[in-house]
């Protein structure tokens, strides 16, 4: 049983089938369960009516421009989130002082659900986009900081002190040193964050948009169409799963060594 050994890899190949295998067997024992009359379909459809109820989105209510605002709303919250979260995270972890004056902060707002801000953004910005890019900005700018600011603390302290013995300055530490060492690590804190993302967005658009997956699925949930709200939640795995390896390989290709 050397396949099932601790930490023992496996090849391509073999990862590949057993998550299709997965796949394979989730959708055998929901069809069983749908169409063999275990579970009433008022309550879930199976997999064909969930599978024709897409399809009349995509083609008789324009379900592609909801995926497209989702999908829109989610990369610009999280990409400004990114942008100002990230050269933050990295001060915190570069400099003590920094870190000791947001850290307690940063802790802090980050245990708040941006589901509960979205009362306030509400009345602060109204139901257009900027709000609903805001609870994305919320739920992802603090755990960005304060992940990057952990691995950026933890760099190797020899890599440092040999950075200082050839002579770099305090600002040549941080940028030929600390932010190259945890360039990796930070490409990874990103593509989980990015996946947090999509929950958030969906909470977003829950109240008061009249586009969007989770506009989608409010609205079918009022009409006890099951299919469609299944329908909504495959469409975001697939999109965060094809982002998610989108990721993995940009982080590859740009940080081959660092996984060698």
């Amino acid at each position: 049983m050397a396949f099932f050994r601790p930490l023992e890899p496996v090849s391509p190949q073999a990862r590949i089938l057993l998550g299709i295998s997965f796949f394979v067997l989730f959708f055998a024992l929901w069809a069983l369960a749908t169409l063999g009359g275990y579970v009433s379909k008022t309550f879930l459809a199976d997999p064909l009516t969930m599978v024709q109820d897409g399809w009349q989105l995509l083609t008789k209510f324009g379900f592609a421009h909801d995926i497209a605002m989702t999908v829109w709303r989610v990369l610009g919250g999280f990409i400004v989130a990114g942008l100002i979260g990230v050269p933050i995270g990295i001060l915190m972890g570069a400099y003590k002082p920094v870190e000791a004056f947001l850290e307690p902060f940063v802790s802090f707002a980050r245990y708040l659900p941006a589901s509960a801000f979205v009362p306030l953004l509400i009345l602060w910005a109204g139901i257009g986009e900027t709000q609903k890019l805001l609870v994305i900005f919320i739920g992802s700018f603090f755990q960005i900081i304060l992940i990057i600011s952990v691995s950026v603390a933890n760099t190797r302290r020899d890599l440092v002190e040999a950075a200082y013995t050839l002579g770099s300055s305090n600002t040549g530490v941080v940028l030929r040193v600390l932010i190259p060492a945890n360039a990796p690590d930070i490409a990874e804190t990103l593509r989980l964050v990015l996946g947090w993302s999509w929950t958030y967005v969906i909470v977003a658009e829950l109240i008061g948009s009249s586009s969007g997956i989770g506009h989608m699925i409010i609205e079918s949930q009022a009409l006890l169409a099951t299919g469609q709200i299944i329908f909504g939640i495959i469409v975001i795995g697939i999109i965060g799963l094809i982002s998610d390896l989108g990721f993995k390989l940009i982080n590859r290709h740009y940080f081959s060594w660092r996984l060698a």
